[in-house]
């Protein structure tokens, strides 16, 4: 298959909420759909070392700690609010944000799009902060607002940060994408 050469545009966000165990290795829920995506920044996270020897760069080093981001929505969703950072909803459908609220990790799963095929991308070990709060009057027009998250995409026990199709993905992982967090099949050595 061929190649995407350009990519635009963002989504199908979905979020799954990580449950840690005693080994460090998450497990998922299934994803949720989190419409209104406008747009996602990811800026590389880790440093590179250099090491002098013989008048020159002798040893590069560098580090992948994941990523920092922000995911710009046009709202929050209640359940994204809920299930995620943690604010309570009651009985007569108030909710409440607290100050001893645990953020939940999660998968951040998403795409976009190409001129051959959307590129489908998914980070393991995701943790947002909860956002700011902004409005602003109407005017001769009316333009929506947007709220952003920001978040840290950091490396599972395992080291992985963030895994994306390819134009060889296999038409059973690509379609399911969405369905579950992709976790890739080991076949233990002979």
């Amino acid at each position: 298959m061929t190649e995407n050469k350009v990519q635009f545009g963002i989504k199908n966000v979905h979020y799954a909420v990580a449950t840690e165990g005693t080994d460090g290795q998450f497990t998922y829920a299934a994803p949720v759909a989190f419409p209104g995506a406008v747009s996602l920044t990811l800026e590389a996270r880790g440093e590179q070392a250099d090491f002098y020897a013989d008048d020159r760069v002798y040893y590069t080093s560098s580090t992948n700690t994941g990523y920092s981001g922000t995911l710009t929505v046009a709202t929050l969703l209640q359940q994204f609010r809920v299930d995620v950072l943690g604010d309570e909803l009651s009985a007569d459908g108030v909710l409440t944000e607290t100050s001893n609220a645990k953020p939940k990790t999660v998968a951040l799963l998403f795409e976009f799009d190409g001129d051959v095929k959307a590129t489908r991308h998914a980070l393991y070990n995701v943790t947002i902060s909860r956002p700011g709060l902004t409005g602003q009057t109407k005017g001769e027009t009316t333009e929506p607002g947007t709220q952003e998250l920001a978040f840290v995409a950091a490396p599972t026990i395992d080291g992985v940060v963030k895994r994306s199709t390819t134009g060889e993905t296999e038409d059973v992982v690509y379609n399911a994408w969405y369905s579950s967090v992709f976790q890739p099949v080991v076949v233990p050595a002979p």
